[in-house]
């Protein structure tokens, strides 16, 4: 099976909030990585990587759970 069939039926799982969830989860990440640019958002980075985590847990686990 290669990866992309893998993950084709893994996203079949997912419902729109999950799929929500994960651009939360994406936007959270990259806050920071444009945070080394902004000296606004700077302070904050790990506020940004802890929403981006919990944003995650829900979509991962029911993707990749049982």
């Amino acid at each position: 099976m290669s990866f992309v069939t893998w993950a084709d039926s893994k996203v079949k799982n997912l419902g729109w909030v999950d799929v929500q969830l994960i651009k939360l989860s994406v936007f959270c990440v990259g806050l920071p990585i444009g945070a080394y640019f902004s000296v606004r958002i700077l302070p904050y980075w790990w506020a940004f990587i802890l929403l981006a985590v919990l944003a995650a847990i829900k979509p991962a686990y029911k993707a990749l759970g049982k």
